[in-house]
């Protein structure tokens, strides 16, 4: 068995005196797994770095083998993303997001996107949001995806300021009115056309308290998970840094 592709590392872990398992989010393969022999050594370190774009050649005698990996580096981005915490803690948020996925179950349009967010991971006004969005996207792709469009309660695409908790579904501000301590908050710049600007400190807060409540009943709490360390220090970095450039 062998194929070639494309990924953006997301983690790896040693294995035995000198290799390493490289874990992978490809394009056309899903988060993949792979044995890269001598992936300890001082001239293939800098290629085996989180965040990292790679070319691929995997190979296995049987499909269902870990197999070896063949790494060529496409684009380097750790060493600038070592240097801001706020990419730090936010591809661990990232890569504990997409460990939710079955392995080799191929999810091109989050591969597409944790190639964007790898592109803006070191810049802390923009990087929470797009977070917030990619969960939003990680709901969808394990089937329990929010209808931000319109109205449950009316049908109207305008003035979407909250969501359901029991459907998952935006609701407009008159109908939300005499349910506000049930509702939670939808921030502008999830709402349908209503992305024009920076968000504030209070909305990127409020899109991770909606993504985390339905992270929390579907996905982590079913599996017996708890909310990775990552996302709650992020959560704390990206409420400071949008206050702070607020200033």
């Amino acid at each position: 068995m062998e194929w070639t592709d494309e990924g953006t590392i997301i983690g790896l872990r040693a294995h035995g005196e000198s290799a390493v398992i490289l874990e992978v989010m490809t394009r056309d393969h899903g988060r993949h797994l792979g044995l890269v022999r001598g992936g300890r050594s001082h001239k293939a370190q800098p290629t085996l770095q989180p965040g990292n774009a790679v070319s691929l050649t995997w190979r296995a005698r049987l499909d269902e083998h870990l197999g070896e990996y063949k790494v060529e580096l496409m684009t380097s981005h750790a060493a600038r993303l070592i240097a801001a915490p706020v990419a730090l803690y936010g591809l661990g948020t990232l890569a504990g997001l997409l460990r939710l996925l079955p392995e080799r179950d191929p999810h091109p349009g989050l591969y597409e996107g944790l190639a964007l967010l790898v592109g803006h991971l070191d810049e802390p006004a923009l990087a929470p949001a797009l977070i917030v969005r990619f969960e939003l996207a990680m709901l969808s792709d394990l089937g329990f995806g929010l209808d931000l469009t319109r109205c449950a309660a009316t049908g109207s695409t305008d003035q979407l300021t909250h969501v359901s908790p029991k459907s998952g579904k935006a609701v407009s501000r008159p109908a939300a009115a005499p349910y506000l301590d049930r509702l939670l908050a939808l921030p502008a710049f999830l709402a349908e056309g209503q992305g024009g600007r920076s968000p504030s400190a209070a909305e990127i807060l409020a899109g991770f308290a909606l993504t985390g409540f339905f992270l929390r009943r579907h996905i982590w709490e079913p599996r017996g998970l708890r909310e990775p360390p990552e996302r709650e220090r992020l959560i704390e970095l990206a409420g400071r840094n949008s206050e702070s450039s607020t200033v």
